[in-house]
This record gives C-alpha cells, structure tokens and sequence, in this order.
C-alpha cells in the first residue's frame, strides 16, 4: 500500500456552543490539514495521486473558510465547528472534489491540527 499525504494551512474563528470554559467564547486559531490518501498501485508516471491536483482540491476547500468565523458558515451554523467536525467536514468536501484515479487512489484521513500539539482525525 502505498500513502500520500499534503499539508496545508489557514486561519479562522470559533466558539465552541455549550463549551463550559474558556472555548465557548470567540477565539481564533492558525489551522493546518493534513490530507492522506492511500493506494495500492502507482499510476503510469509512478503516482498515488498528482500532489498538485490535491492542493488545489484542498485550496477549494480552504478558501470558503480562511479568514471566517466559522460559527456563520455553513454547516457550523448548526454544527459545532470543533476540530473533529471540521476534519469531517474537510473529509466530505474533498471526497466530492477528488476525481477518481484510474489505479484506484482513495481519501483515506483528514487530520485538523488546531494547535501545535492537539490534533483531531477523520476516517471513515
């Protein structure tokens, strides 16, 4: 099996509805997402997926919430925007943008890093 991952960056605000402390009230953090994706053959250059499709799929993604408070983006209007509902959000709006590869490359996880040393992942 082979594996891939790129990391990408953006900033944004939250608060976290119903938190009892210090997140519940408006904050910012500096992002990164990390997006893997696996595969168990390399195409005919020698590729699991082009990394420069993959960025450009999660800059589509980013540019709807970087430099946002995401409590007024759709879905976390609704949805609390905590680091795991943001790395599922990631997983599904890059599963819809991703063209399918003919040796068969799939997303495999999403990773939100909210800070330097706190992470939450995505797989389904």
């Amino acid at each position: 099996m082979f594996e891939i991952a790129v990391e990408e960056t953006f900033a944004a605000g939250h608060a976290l509805r119903g938190y009892q402390g210090k997140c519940e009230n408006v904050h910012g953090h500096n992002y990164k997402v990390r997006v893997v994706m696996t595969g168990e053959r390399l195409d005919h250059i020698g590729l699991v997926y082009d990394f420069v499709e993959l960025k450009k799929r999660m800059e589509e993604v980013i540019r709807r919430i970087d430099h946002r408070f995401l409590n007024d983006v759709p879905p976390f209007t609704e949805l609390n925007p905590s680091a795991e509902n943001i790395a599922k959000y990631f997983y599904d709006e890059l599963s819809r943008r991703l063209a399918a590869s003919a040796n068969g490359a799939r997303l495999r996880e999403v990773t939100i890093f909210e800070t330097d040393t706190t992470t939450a992942t995505y797989r389904p």
